[in-house]
């Protein structure tokens, strides 16, 4: 039997988010050690709840640790309604998990877990990163017990997709990103540079709820909101796959080609969130070509058989 690679999605649910989270559960190459939210496409006790039903959906009996309410020094940007819905599910309503969180804080829990999984688990945060720069100042001997981070995040030679410079995540905690950045440690970014060619249209959609019609159908529900967003701006009926991408990333690294430069974040001014090459400390692995319609195919396959392998 093939062994899987242990994750920890530290994410914001979130449309893409869900999209991720499920390809995750049911891909049979990786086991999902925990969950851990933030805030950024929702409020993060909305974000909690979505992660809590997420795994109730799929089955998951695993922890869902909730983090950080508000960046660590900037005041908090208000949540992305108008791309993921009131509730991070596009029009539905908010649903009702009966599971509890895990009691430790975000930070807590992934010392531990990391910790007592040492050089095993992929940490791929697909939000902003207070969590994991709150992980550093909690524990900064953690970089010799995580295997790498793998990070939906920045937009290195693009543009951003919040303002001209910067991406969502990275823009929405800056001084996180940084301080991540600044750490010793592996690291992959998917980012815009990327993220940006990967599309799924409604019919790829109908066709995942036609094989899954429990999680597929509701990937399909949700993803209508989020095409509608897409369409909007680009003037086409498609969505991204942002954070699904990151994930897909560690399943099928073969579809990605990286670039290594080291990578600061700008923390004040016009530019503010913009993720650019600096001297003096270690390269990240950047994404910097993707094979788009192989990404596309692995990510659907998967959540077509999540009904089957959940």
């Amino acid at each position: 039997m093939m062994e899987r690679q242990k994750i920890i999605i530290d994410t914001d649910p979130g449309i893409d988010d869900a999209m991720a989270i499920h390809y995750a559960f049911a891909h049979p190459r990786l086991e999902v050690m925990g969950l851990t939210t933030i805030f950024g496409n929702v409020f993060v006790e909305q974000a909690t709840r979505n992660a809590l039903f997420l795994t109730e959906q799929a089955k998951q009996h695993i922890p869902v640790s909730e983090g950080a309410k508000h960046p660590l020094r900037m005041p908090p940007n208000p949540p992305s309604h108008y791309v993921h819905g009131h509730e991070g599910f596009g029009t539905l309503p908010a649903p009702k998990p009966t599971r509890k969180p895990d009691p430790r804080p975000a930070h807590v829990f992934l010392s531990e877990t990391l910790r007592a999984h040492s050089g095993e688990i992929i940490l791929c945060p697909v939000g902003p990163l207070t969590n994991i720069a709150k992980l550093l100042e909690y524990d900064a001997e953690i970089i010799h017990h995580v295997k790498k981070l793998v990070i939906m995040g920045g937009a290195v030679d693009c543009a951003g997709n919040v303002t001209a410079h910067a991406e969502a995540n990275i823009w929405n905690d800056p001084d996180a990103a940084e301080a991540v950045f600044a750490a010793d440690w592996q690291i992959e970014l998917i980012g815009l540079d990327v993220t940006s060619h990967i599309t799924c249209n409604a019919e790829d959609f109908r066709q995942v709820a036609s094989a899954a019609p429990v999680i597929g159908g509701f990937l399909e529900k949700i993803t209508a909101f989020y095409i509608n967003f897409y369409h909007s701006i680009m003037s086409r009926h498609v969505c991204l796959l942002h954070d699904p991408a990151a994930l897909v990333s560690v399943t099928d690294p073969s579809a990605f080609e990286y670039e290594d430069i080291p990578i600061g974040v700008i923390t004040q001014g016009e530019e503010i969130g913009a993720t650019r090459p600096v001297d003096h400390r270690r390269a990240v692995r950047v994404a910097k070509f993707v094979d788009a319609e192989m990404v596309r195919k692995k990510f659907l396959d998967i959540c077509g058989q999540c009904d089957t392998i959940n």
